[in-house]
């Protein structure tokens, strides 16, 4: 397995205990242990042990027939048994019930085998409410030293429990040790906009209120709730989605230039976004819940939570003051799109005739395509061939699947955890970040609008064109994507 020519071109780091909480469920048997896995097998990662642990009672040899089950299943890299058989005893397992000194005794033994030097990284797969017992049982194991911890959204569920939370974890680990993790800027497409953004002296100038009419930020989804009603009914689409990844996926869209590419200048202009970001108004918000949503198994019958969210936002500083950024998200909808859209101004139209075709396919745009194929298209109008003056609208579009190191592209889980354990914060979130986004969502979560009824398979309730007009949403698409021969 070759190593990918990226920032992990620098000396190797120290080797790992991955210490893995709720290694059982569903996110670690999807993305978690099938990325583990490969980064063991690569020459990408430092030596590592995985210690997994969850609240089920089983043994390692369970635990090992999880992991290989689920890298069969759900893994992005060929794997052969050999090759799992290799590494398989790097995998150990503590039940969560068996207390801190179990824990501590897996992870001194790990650490035995990696050799002095050896670093800890916690990763904490587990629900917003048992994230202080962890972190109370990595204290009382005496696990902070020399440690990382990554916690997964949602962070908090409002600027209070935000707040609480962040306090609550920096009486045990410092900010530089805590890695808040949104997987959506592991991927390779949203890394792509910094580069498209930065180092190309064609779009940077103009990249601002004087060229952009508006940008939208398009996630919808085809799944339903995949038997997380206990989760999504105390969470909805805005918190679920909205305060995690489209907020952070704006801020890569509109920040000014970081002074390097280093964690810590990338996060401060992150953060100057959101202190920028006006106060969300309801009125600019559409909430949408799909037929059938209250029918489910562990709904309340009468639920106002949202499986749709459109909004209207705004970034009051020199360079974006006035240009409207819509955002929209949601279950059960037409089609799995993840989109960027930057909205270019039109031209004037005087000198072509009437019935030329100019401007009725809407504004010229630039769309980012977010999924794994990692997509670029610059749409604009040109002539059509033949008599007269007849404009069409044309594209021209890039894959990702067409150069030749698409083969070395990390899934984004196996990127994340990579650069937690380099100790490289460029793609997480901060505590501050983190509760100036709650600080601006003050006014929709103690008035949220009603929820809107729309059918599944649809792109949510009607509302959502009045929200935009006299723009109109790019999904869908006037026309496809051209698929990489």
């Amino acid at each position: 397995m070759g190593a990918t020519p990226h920032r992990y071109d620098s000396e190797p780091t120290e080797p790992h205990v991955i210490v893995l909480f709720g290694a059982t469920g569903d996110l670690a048997r999807r993305k978690l242990l099938p990325g583990l896995i490969f980064l063991v097998l690569s020459d990408l990662a430092p030596a590592i042990h995985i210690v997994g642990s969850s609240l089920e009672d089983i043994t390692d040899d369970e635990f090992r027939d999880i992991a290989w089950d689920a890298a069969t299943k759900f893994g992005q890299h060929p794997l052969t048994r050999e090759e799992w058989e290799s590494v398989a005893g790097r995998f150990h397992y503590v039940p969560q019930g068996a207390g801190p000194e179990a824990l501590a005794e897996a992870v001194a033994d790990a650490e035995k085998d990696l050799g002095e030097g050896a670093l800890r990284l916690h990763y904490l797969s587990v629900p917003p409410k048992a994230a202080r017992a962890v972190i109370t049982m990595l204290r009382d194991a005496q696990l902070v030293e020399r440690s990382r911890v990554v916690m997964e959204k949602p962070f908090g569920t409002d600027l209070r429990t935000a707040v609480e939370l962040n306090d609550f974890v920096h009486e045990t680990f410092d900010e530089q040790q805590i890695f808040r993790i949104d997987h959506f800027l592991g991927k390779e497409a949203a890394q792509n906009i910094l580069a498209f953004r930065f180092a190309n002296g064609l779009f940077e100038p103009i990249w601002n209120r004087n060229f952009i009419d508006h940008i939208q930020i398009d996630v919808p989804e085809t799944l339903g709730l995949d038997r997380r009603a206990g989760f999504y009914e105390s969470t909805g689409a805005y918190k679920d989605m909205v305060v995690t990844h489209l907020m952070q996926i704006l801020a890569f869209t509109v920040m000014e230039p970081p002074t390097a590419l280093e964690p810590r200048a990338i996060s401060e202009e992150k953060n100057k976004v959101f202190r920028s970001m006006l106060p969300i108004e309801p009125s600019d918000v559409v909430r949408g819940q799909y037929a059938g949503y209250r029918m489910e198994e562990g709904v309340a019958r009468d639920s106002d939570t949202e499986t749709f969210i459109a909004l209207k936002v705004g970034i009051d500083n020199w360079r974006w003051a006035g240009v409207p950024i819509y955002l929209r998200t949601g279950k059960k909808m037409a089609e799995g799109m993840r989109i960027v859209s930057i909205a270019f101004k039109e031209a004037p139209r005087t000198m072509f005739p009437a019935g030329s075709g100019v401007g009725s396919q809407g504004p010229d745009h630039l769309t980012f395509d977010l999924a794994d194929s990692s997509r670029v298209s610059l749409s604009f109008y040109g002539k059509r061939p033949g008599p007269g003056m007849k404009l069409d609208k044309l594209s021209m579009q890039f894959s990702m699947n067409e150069v030749e190191e698409s083969k070395d592209v990390l899934e984004a889980y196996e990127r994340l955890l990579l650069d937690a354990m380099r100790g490289d914060h460029t793609l997480f979130t901060t505590a501050e970040g983190i509760e100036s986004l709650w600080e601006r969502s003050e006014g929709l979560l103690l008035d949220p609008p009603p929820v809107k009824s729309y059918q599944p398979g649809t792109w949510g309730p009607n509302a959502i064109h009045q929200l935009v007009a006299p723009n109109a949403w790019r999904l869908p698409f006037e026309r496809a994507w051209r698929e990489h021969r």
